[in-house]
């Protein structure tokens, strides 16, 4: 007991105290409603000899218990309502209605044309357009979108892929019209092209000029957006698809290597890029094994980093995490149940440590979320925040036998997958050959049949069923959104230097064609007012369109 103490002290010493200086919790004194004091953290009454390899403390390695020495005690995660639709003009309003509620953070939605680089006049976006997301053609409709949003103030994470470089171009040019410089951005754009092959599909360009886009953005924004998470490694989808949490944690973790490895191999020191990486994840319904989920992630992170990378940085060994609630769980019928769902899901990801939350809308199992669901789901992260006291003390569950066993069951499990791939060369041989896809397919085919069996039980589906008709005031997003679209980019056609956007988008295809960093290139060519469809087809011509394994 005497060394866990003496490690605490040098804990609390080193690590919490130089930080409470800099930024003091959120008030000085926790207590109960009985006024029982609470204490910023609680450690086992007999130590585990194991206690400090396995959990160690807050912010400190392996990260077990958060990577944060005081957590929520500091400051909430961020609220952060993934949000998007029709225009820019329409979803800024949203976007304002959400952060006058007390949302603290943007998530934008893309819609389909957009997410595969597609102006909204092709052809191949008819009917498309504004229907999944908000559509962003151009640097016009990138301003629209955030007028009278503060990018100095207000932190920004964009669920885009293929053409991430090309719409966070779009936002530091924005940025830079409000006079704010690169260097103030905060934000995140997902810029994970890996699991779009695994597991979702708005992919573009094959694997290696894909790796090269990430890694461009990696080396840009080391130097000159650094607050700027360069890509959210994500788990969401691969969950969404049908896989386990294991599954999720597996194969999440061996995409980030693929991408550390790819940024290493570019030349790229670990240590200079490393703690620009997040990842996001899934939260489900089985609410221990999620807890466990995110903690396992977490160690076995900072293990990676740390071993297999030799990376010297604390920073760089920390797995910072967004967290969604899972789409898949939500049911059409009896649509009110998906906000207990939510706040079953939002709890875990809380008590997992988790940095940024979205809460999904109730209605969405139908439809775009409307304005009422989402502001109950925002409410949801505001209740567990303020009135549940779970944010008062670091990691409340760890010592429990079940959550201890949990997370070491999934790290175990999650490790097996990576030595697995590994053993096939890694990820991008993992992926070709149709490995990754095949045990996702498994997984979900088990549980869609423990579904048919009755082995497991969703609520109003195939359990406790009502004969019922929806009451429910759906969003519906206005057709003419496509034609005024078109009029708009006809519009900026007629009025931009057209000579101009040929000669910066010549200039992109030369580049495109050498190993020079494409990001410079990619703001010039929006500042020109050149579309992303008209850059996305530069990069088409020289780079040509992945084609799928048809044999997976």
């Amino acid at each position: 007991m005497t060394d866990l103490q003496d490690a605490k002290k040098e804990w609390e010493q080193g690590i919490l105290e130089p930080l409470l200086q800099r930024h003091p919790e959120r008030k000085d004194d926790f207590r109960t409603t009985s006024a029982i004091n609470i204490e910023r953290l609680y450690l086992p009454a007999d130590a585990d000899q194991d206690y400090l390899e396995k959990l160690g403390f807050p912010g400190q390695y392996p990260y077990t218990r958060g990577v944060q020495p005081t957590m929520y005690r500091g400051r909430f995660w961020t609220m952060r309502q993934y949000a998007g639709f029709g225009s820019a003009a329409e979803s800024n309003e949203r976007y304002r209605y959400l952060l006058d509620q007390g949302q603290t953070g943007l998530s934008v939605a893309f819609d389909l044309p957009t997410q595969i680089g597609y102006d909204a006049d092709d052809p191949l976006a008819a009917g498309e357009v504004g229907r999944v997301g908000v559509s962003i053609c151009s640097l016009d409709d990138m301003a629209i979108l955030f007028d009278d949003i503060p990018l100095d103030r207000v932190s920004v994470s964009m669920t885009i892929n293929a053409p991430a470089a090309i719409l966070l171009a779009m936002v530091i040019a924005v940025a830079k019209r409000q006079g704010v410089p690169s260097n103030k951005l905060r934000g995140t754009v997902q810029n994970d092209i890996l699991k779009e092959y695994i597991a979702r599909g708005t992919y573009i360009f094959p694997p290696k000029p894909s790796m090269r886009l990430i890694t461009d953005l990696f080396e840009y924004c080391a130097r000159e957006v650094p607050r700027w998470n360069t890509i959210s490694v994500s788990g969401y989808h691969i969950r969404e698809a049908g896989s386990t949490a294991a599954q999720e944690v597996a194969f999440t973790l061996a995409n980030g290597i693929t991408y550390i490895q790819g940024a290493i191999d570019k030349g790229l020191d670990v240590d200079e890029f490393a703690g620009q990486i997040s990842f996001f994840f899934n939260v489900h319904n089985d609410f221990l094994e999620e807890i466990a989920k995110f903690r396992a992630a977490r160690r076995l992170w900072s293990k990676i980093m740390r071993e297999r990378f030799q990376a010297k940085n604390p920073q760089s060994w920390r797995l910072r995490f967004h967290t969604q609630t899972a789409g898949s769980t939500l049911t059409a019928q009896q649509p009110e149940n998906n906000v207990v769902r939510v706040a079953i899901q939002a709890l875990a990801a809380v008590l997992g440590g988790t940095q940024s939350l979205h809460t999904n809308g109730r209605d969405e199992a139908l439809a775009l979320p409307s304005a009422e669901a989402a502001r109950i789901a925002l409410r949801t992260q505001q209740i567990l925040a303020n009135e549940s006291g779970i944010a008062d003390t670091i990691d409340p569950l760890a010592g429990s036998y079940y959550l201890e066993y949990l997370t070491d069951e999934l790290e175990r499990m999650a490790l097996v997958y990576i030595e697995t791939i590994d053993e096939m060369g890694g990820m991008l041989p993992a992926i070709d050959t149709g490995f990754i896809q095949r045990e996702i397919q498994d997984a979900a085919y088990a549980y869609q049949r423990s579904l048919e069996l009755g082995d497991q039980i969703v609520v109003g589906i195939n359990r406790f069923l009502e004969e019922e008709e929806l009451a429910i005031d759906l969003q519906t997003i206005d057709p003419a959104i496509e034609y005024n679209q078109h009029n708009n980019l006809s519009d900026l056609r007629s009025r931009r230097d057209n000579l101009q956007v040929e000669s910066s988008l010549s200039q992109l295809a030369a580049v495109a064609q050498s190993d020079k960093n494409l990001m410079p290139h990619f703001i010039e060519c929006v500042e020109n007012n050149a579309t992303l469809g008209e850059i996305c087809r530069i990069l088409r011509q020289v780079w040509g369109e992945y084609q799928p394994n048809a044999t997976i």
